[in-house]
């Protein structure tokens, strides 16, 4: 399916020199959402995952969705202080500041074969931090999935584990 033709490209958001990719046309069209999802979950099969991590937010609409098609569980990670009980968390470098993912600490386990799901790979910070929480827990990360990549940002080039995207731009 030619997924880019389903993404609105809005320029100057969500301030002057940012391009924002948005897939809200993508997710509204059922037939390519239901693919994007399909082929999202083909990967996580080939790659045998036990568990899909999606980040906040928009990792949650991709990644539950795969999840379910794949036949595997989903752990929604979250900004810090978002998640009850005991979580486990990674705090990491934003290009103005940082920022704090966390993961409930019954998900993940020594041993867990993890995919991450996301909509965008742009800098690749929470996606970096990710892999590394799950690491230091003892679960292995068996792959990434973006929607879409922005290359000239290689984010991809911080992720040490299998990539995959379906939509290249620049940025």
């Amino acid at each position: 399916m030619d997924y880019e033709s389903k993404i609105r490209v809005i320029e100057g958001f969500p301030h002057e020199g940012i391009s924002f990719k948005d897939i809200s046309p993508l997710l509204a069209d059922k037939d390519a959402f239901k693919a994007a999802v399909s082929d999202m979950a083909a990967q996580v099969k080939e790659w045998g995952a036990d568990v899909v991590i999606g980040p906040e937010s928009r990792g949650f609409v991709l990644g539950a969705p795969v999840a379910l098609a794949a036949g595997k569980g989903f752990v929604m990670a979250r900004k810090a202080g978002k998640l009850p009980g005991e979580t486990i968390k990674k705090s990491y470098t934003l290009e103005y500041g940082t920022a704090t993912i966390e993961l409930p600490k019954f998900a993940i386990k020594k041993g867990t074969k993890v995919v991450l799901v996301d909509d965008l790979m742009a800098t690749g910070g929470t996606l970096e931090a990710l892999v590394e929480v799950c690491r230091e827990e003892g679960a292995e990360v068996v792959g990434v999935i973006a929607l879409i990549e922005l290359t000239d940002l290689k984010g991809v080039e911080k992720i040490d584990a299998p990539f995959r995207s379906f939509i290249k731009y620049p940025y």
